[in-house]
């Protein structure tokens, strides 16, 4: 007897070590998408440019030399300088942290806020979710970047504000998907079975149903980064984001439009500085969406 259950027992076991854990599988799926690996590994690039920024520049970003303003690429200026005769690579790369910082404090405001009134909305229904979606409705109504426009203008031109700004007009966002996939899941019956035993709505949001709904935040995450670093620049670039000296790439961009004939390096790298980390950003959120969706079979 203990020799014909021996077997099949070991042969469970067996079976469900050699089953792949859930980040595996994932992992393996997002592999398969090369262009989303190619995505990951610009991002993991911009970081560590980010990281070691000190230790990567060759010079001291602020420090102005008008002797060699506007000096042409060479051996000693990789990317030249500008016309106050700072180096623009050591520029680009301590940019690198402001963009990046930029990106992920909005996105970070957005989704916070995002989260919690998705979550209440959803779960609540009724006329909470009435309230919130109607408030939703009306920032949706404006444009993103028209929004943030009014925003910074009201607070005042600076980085911080930036933030804010492109945080606000991130929220909507997050709410709706937030909202949508909270509906779905607290029809499931183990919310229901949970609910008898006396949970707590705080409970029931934040310890089973929130977990649950992780996926689409992330890849909303992922691709609303691109949208924040574009639209931070594009602020900047209008002369309400980043101050001088402050060497942010929206504001180098728009420092290299006066010189488009003459240096127009001081906007190509910038430029292509900003498309890279964008375009990475776009699809590494795509190849995200595709390995977390499970009705998604490779």
């Amino acid at each position: 007897m203990n020799v014909e259950y021996a077997q099949p027992k070991q042969a469970v076991t067996e079976k469900a070590q050699a089953r792949p854990g859930k980040w595996k599988v994932f992992y393996n799926k997002l592999k398969k998408n090369k262009l989303a690996m190619a995505g990951g590994y610009v991002i993991i690039f911009y970081i560590l440019v980010a990281l070691l920024a000190p230790l990567l520049a060759p010079h001291d970003p602020y420090q102005i030399d008008l002797p060699n303003k506007l000096k042409m690429p060479s051996a000693e200026h990789w990317m030249g300088t500008d016309d106050k005769g700072r180096d623009v690579l050591s520029r680009v790369i301590f940019g690198t942290r402001l963009s990046l910082s930029v990106g992920f404090v909005a996105v970070f405001i957005g989704a916070f806020f995002g989260v919690i009134l998705g979550l209440l909305s959803g779960y609540y229904g009724k006329w909470v979710d009435t309230i919130i979606m109607r408030i939703v409705d009306v920032l949706l109504a404006f444009p993103g970047i028209l929004l943030a426009l009014a925003i910074v203008s009201a607070l005042g031109p600076s980085l911080i504000n930036v933030m804010i700004a492109v945080g606000v007009f991130s929220i909507p966002m997050f709410a709706r998907i937030v909202r949508g996939s909270t509906l779905a899941v607290k029809k499931l019956e183990y919310i229901d079975a949970i609910r008898s035993l006396g949970a707590s709505d705080m409970r029931i949001i934040f310890v089973h149903i929130f977990p649950n709904i992780l996926s689409p935040i992330i890849v909303q995450a992922s691709l609303r980064l691109a949208t924040a670093i574009l639209s931070a620049a594009g602020l900047s670039f209008l002369g309400l984001g980043a101050q001088p000296p402050l060497p942010e790439w929206g504001a180098m961009l728009s420092n290299g439009r006066d010189f488009l004939f003459t240096a127009p390096y001081l906007a190509m790298f910038p430029g292509i500085a900003i498309s890279s980390l964008v375009l990475g950003f776009n699809v590494f959120g795509d190849g995200l969406r595709d390995a977390l969706d499970p009705r998604m079979k490779q």
